[in-house]
């Protein structure tokens, strides 16, 4: 009796430590069900915060300071550019027109009404919405939204977007503010500072403009900020990447933050993606990617999230960077850059993403904007929120490339 009291305890244990898999329906059922919600959420107009008057169109307004987007969603910010890319891949993964229509109407929703916030600028009043489309003096202003327009004009080709493109271009390669060497940086708020998260904000664009165009050029300057910010940035201690490199000491930040670090994954898989297949420099490239991956895979926590700090176990999980770091892997061993083996980790970050996605289709845990700072108390501090903007792209196209894996996926639990 005894015996079999522990043999029925032993199995009782195995069983209990089987890993819930997500299934290829679960994750369609999941990414449209958050989707959709981002998209039901979308009202498509403006509110006037003075009088409390709400309008489709700002056509025949007076003009008012007062006036802004409604939605989170129709604001002129990088993170809905990353969520742009994440529905265009959503319809080209699903086949289903929905998701690159809402982005259509979205971008056409803006540039209807630009002219009425112009206007405005022009006239001295720089608190106006869509202000960076006016200004772009960074890249927060127009790199990732570029790449999210980008890959919706073959399906929308306004005069209005291509004129934009093309002044963004000139920005990055031109305007924008630079180390000596070349190297993309930023005034403030420290003069002449790298951020990891600018590969993101300007090479995912500059990529997908080389594609379009076949100009070498963009190609060439998208190849030199990937190897100049792995110059910089890239901890071989620890195989993750600083947040930050200061020009002025010479030296790198406190902080391998989570997104930050995401950041440079997106860039150099969006980098691969739209490079052509017989480049010279493919090879590198891929070579630089698997060290990310196997770099950030050492921090992976058992139950599959990363951390808000990669390398700081006890700062908390943190969704957008485990979508990032999904996404990279997953489209990485899908193009055929890795070995397919690999998938596992994407695996396993994918289902515990899946348990973060509430009931009506939102997802936790995702740190809010993040800037630099000297001590890492700030990271470790930084507020996390349910469906704050800065993860649902990440999440999307995490959730669309792990549908592309579907033949790939593994049963962990015969592996163990």
């Amino acid at each position: 009796m005894k015996r079999f009291l522990l043999s029925g305890l032993a199995a009782l244990s195995t069983c209990s430590a089987a890993i819930a898999q997500t299934t290829p329906a679960q994750t369609e059922a999941i990414v449209r069900k958050v989707a959709d919600n981002i998209i039901r959420s979308t009202s498509f107009k403006f509110v006037n915060s003075k009088t409390g008057e709400t309008f489709a169109s700002t056509k025949g307004k007076d003009t008012s300071g007062n006036v802004k987007a409604d939605s989170k969603f129709n604001k002129w910010m990088y993170v809905n550019g990353v969520l742009t890319v994440g529905m265009v891949r959503m319809t080209e993964v699903l086949k289903d027109q929905a998701y690159l229509d809402y982005s259509k109407k979205n971008f056409s929703f803006i540039f209807d009404n630009l002219d009425y916030f112009k206007k405005q600028y022009d006239a001295g009043n720089k608190n106006v919405e869509y202000r960076p489309v006016f200004r772009m003096g960074s890249l927060d202003d127009c790199g990732a939204m570029a790449a999210g327009l980008l890959d919706l004009y073959p399906a929308d080709k306004r005069a209005d977007y291509m004129a934009y493109l093309k002044r963004v271009s000139t920005h990055i390669i031109e305007k924008q503010s630079k180390f000596p060497d070349g190297t993309l940086a930023r005034t403030g708020p420290r003069n002449m500072t790298l951020w990891a998260d600018d590969l993101y904000m300007s090479v995912p664009y500059i990529a997908r403009m080389g594609k379009f165009t076949g100009e070498q050029s963009y190609f060439d300057f998208a190849i030199k900020q990937v190897e100049q910010f792995n110059k910089y940035i890239y901890d071989s201690a620890t195989g993750l990447y600083f947040h930050t490199f200061y020009n002025d000491e010479n030296m790198n930040g406190v902080a391998h933050w989570g997104r930050c670090n995401g950041w440079v994954a997106l860039a150099q898989v969006e980098l691969l993606n739209n490079l052509p297949a017989n480049h010279p420099k493919r090879p590198e490239l891929i070579r630089l990617l698997q060290r990310q991956i196997v770099g950030f895979s050492r921090y992976q926590d058992i139950d599959g999230m990363w951390h808000q700090l990669v390398d700081k176990p006890d700062s908390y999980a943190e969704a957008s960077v485990t979508a990032m770091y999904v996404y990279a892997v997953a489209k990485a061993v899908n193009e055929g850059w890795i070995n397919k083996r690999f998938i596992s980790i994407a695996q396993n970050g994918w289902d515990a993403l899946a348990k973060k996605v509430t009931a009506d289709g939102q997802v936790e845990d995702i740190c809010i904007g993040t800037s630099v700072e000297e001590d890492i108390r700030y990271y470790y501090t930084r507020p996390k929120e349910t469906n704050d903007t800065h993860g649902l792209g990440a999440f999307l196209m995490a959730g669309a490339e792990m549908l592309r894996a579907k033949d790939k996926l593994v049963d962990i639990n015969k592996r163990r």
